[in-house]
């Protein structure tokens, strides 16, 4: 039994994902230049997501959003490779199976939208996060794909779907 729920992203909740992208990133030192934080999506992620091949969902609780993730294709990449893109949680929500919990529902829309593998970048020091990365199926790159324009991750993982 959890006590929050993923559901898809809504108009309403651009605030809220922006205030929980902009204090989780700098928690982790991902801050500067060529982070996602300065994307120009991180205030409009509805509408941001709402493009052909993309989805954003955010994990709830008691009625305030602790996080969220989504996909959507990888800029430059194949046309059959998405991106696991904006996956932020504020510590009330690691732990508790939330992760895993929108990992899965991350991954079923990218099967449903026809994607056969995901792409994810992070960086070093988010540790947990790449666990729950290497749990559910993702295997270690030694190089960008794409263009993605987030020059300071250094570490670049890939999924058959």
């Amino acid at each position: 039994m959890t006590d929050y729920r993923i559901r898809p992203i809504e108009p309403r909740d651009n605030a809220a994902i922006a205030r929980v992208i902009r204090a989780v990133m700098p928690e982790f030192g991902a801050d500067g230049p060529g982070f996602a934080i300065h994307d120009a999506e991180v205030d409009a992620m509805y509408e941001a997501y709402a493009r052909p091949r993309s989805a954003y969902f955010v994990v709830e609780r008691d009625g305030a959003v602790l996080g969220g993730a989504g996909i959507a294709p990888l800029e430059g990449g194949e046309p059959d490779v998405c991106e696991l893109r904006k996956m932020y949680f504020l510590p009330p929500a690691r732990g508790i199976g939330a992760g895993g919990a929108m990992m899965q529902r991350c991954l079923e829309a990218a099967r449903a939208h026809g994607f056969r593998r995901c792409y994810l970048e992070t960086l070093t020091g988010m540790d947990g996060a790449q666990a729950l990365y290497r749990r559910h199926g993702f295997a270690p790159l030694c190089a960008p794909m794409g263009g993605t324009g987030h020059f300071s991750c250094d570490q670049f993982y890939l999924r058959e779907l």
